[in-house]
């Protein structure tokens, strides 16, 4: 489902006085998304519904003193996105103070072995988008995972929109780049 600006102003202002029916429009739309923002920095499903519930959670609990400055999308997206790098700088603190976790090394992913079992272009794009950069990846998913507008991830990153534009170009550049084994050849194109 996807909510025009205004439907997300009226709704906002719904919640805000309380209607839970309104809160319930939203955390349908919303939801899916905010969980995939907050795995996008996780990189696991589990640890980013929680975060997510936790977000819609605190939209709930805030909503008589929650005075957007971009819209409900935007700010849903930081939301789940700091409480993911907040969760990712705990969880440092945590192995940093425990030295037997520290000592055992990191689990084996059960990603990997789903990646094997995934279609080779899948895998190779997956792989590609994940060698990007950090902050040319997060921009790259929102545009096109989640179809944001520049402006919306310029707001939800807390940067200008010339540098999500940079970011971009970049991404795809680099995409271009890894991926060139698998895209049809152009004669006479531009590369």
């Amino acid at each position: 489902m996807n909510i025009d600006g205004q439907a997300e102003r009226e709704l906002t202002r719904r919640i805000a006085s309380g209607d839970e029916a309104a809160f319930d429009t939203v955390f349908r739309a919303y939801y899916p998304q905010v969980v995939w923002a907050a795995e996008s920095v996780l990189r696991e499903r589990s640890t980013a519904e929680e975060l997510a519930q936790d977000v819609m959670l605190e939209l709930w609990r805030r909503r008589e003193s929650l005075r957007l400055e971009t819209s409900l999308r935007a700010y849903l997206y930081q939301a789940a996105r700091n409480r993911a790098l907040n969760h990712i700088r705990h969880e440092k603190i945590v192995l940093r103070s425990n030295a037997a976790a520290i000592a055992e090394g990191p689990a084996e992913s059960p990603a990997a072995d789903s990646r094997i079992a995934e279609g080779e272009l899948d895998s190779a794009i997956r792989e590609a988008v994940a060698r990007l950069p950090e902050r040319c990846r997060e921009t790259f998913e929102l545009s096109r995972t989640q179809g944001l507008k520049y402006a919306e991830i310029a707001a939800v990153l807390g940067v200008s929109v010339k540098t999500v534009e940079a970011r971009m170009g970049q991404a795809l550049r680099e995409l271009r780049r890894d991926l060139a084994a698998w895209l049809p050849s152009k004669k006479g194109g531009i590369g």
